[in-house]
């Protein structure tokens, strides 16, 4: 069975989405996102997506440049870009008969029990309501000293609380390589069996100037989903739909023994 298959006959599907992939040029993109994640749901799949972008896509609303450095004017930014993002989300899945809903958790909403219970039965209710949920952490309220460090954590936190069985990393790279993937003679691993500590590898915190995370946070990301069950494909936004129609790309991790990605 080829990555697409395992994904299209899926019972419950996280996709995460990374800042760079859906903010300024690249929100062009957001439509072709949304027909894959309508692809899966069309196919009886489950679908969650996970998406960074608010500061980003609020940023040049408050005529700024770059992205700010100083938490108070990250927030505003994300105020306003989530607005945004989520408006983007919705008009692209209005043309499948899709509607989103919005979750935006904290850390402390992970590490709470009550509070984590409560995203867990809200996060349930709208997939049996044949809602779309839009995740992303709550960045403006969220301090420096009680984020996630990156949605990649919070995917596979996600995944986890709602035991899916499928997560797929999206970003602007295509996958996980033997050394940066600028690197002369640098080739792509593939598939990483469960438990592989890919010694050997050098593994980049290579990051975009929107995004938050790299190569290594992607990997423990993966090991976090992994361990719960939940098989793991990174690789590039774009590629999506073209794994979806079968093709080979990305890097696919194994869940513990009992299930892949094969």
């Amino acid at each position: 069975m080829s990555i697409g298959e395992a994904l299209l006959t899926a019972r419950r599907v996280v996709v995460k989405v990374g800042s760079s992939s859906v903010s300024g040029d690249n929100a062009a993109q957001i439509p072709t996102l949304v027909s894959s994640l309508a692809r899966l749901h069309a196919a009886g799949a489950e679908v969650i997506l996970v998406s960074s972008g608010a500061i980003a896509t609020g940023v040049p609303f408050l005529q700024l440049d770059t992205r700010p450095d100083d938490l108070a004017t990250q927030q505003a930014a994300a105020a306003v870009g989530q607005n945004i993002l989520v408006n983007r989300y919705q008009r692209a899945l209005g043309s499948h008969d899709i509607i989103a809903g919005q979750v935006l958790l904290t850390a402390h909403d992970m590490e709470n029990p009550t509070h984590r219970g409560n995203a867990r039965r809200a996060i349930e209710r709208l997939l049996q309501l044949g809602i779309l949920p839009i995740i992303n952490e709550n960045d403006t309220v969220a301090t420096h000293e009680i984020r996630f460090g990156d949605n990649d954590r919070l995917a596979a936190l996600v995944a986890r609380l709602i035991d899916a069985d499928r997560l797929v990393l999206l970003s602007d790279v295509d996958a996980l390589y033997t050394a940066p993937p600028t690197t002369v003679g640098a080739t792509r691993i593939a598939h990483v069996p469960y438990g592989d500590a890919l010694s050997g590898i050098e593994i980049g915190e290579t990051q975009s100037g929107w995004g938050t995370g790299g190569a290594a946070t992607k990997v423990q990301a993966a090991r976090l989903a992994t361990d719960a069950g939940v098989a793991v494909l990174l690789t590039e936004t774009r590629l999506l739909a073209p794994v979806l129609d079968g093709a080979d790309h990305g890097t696919r991790f194994d869940p513990r023994p009992g299930d892949s990605l094969d």
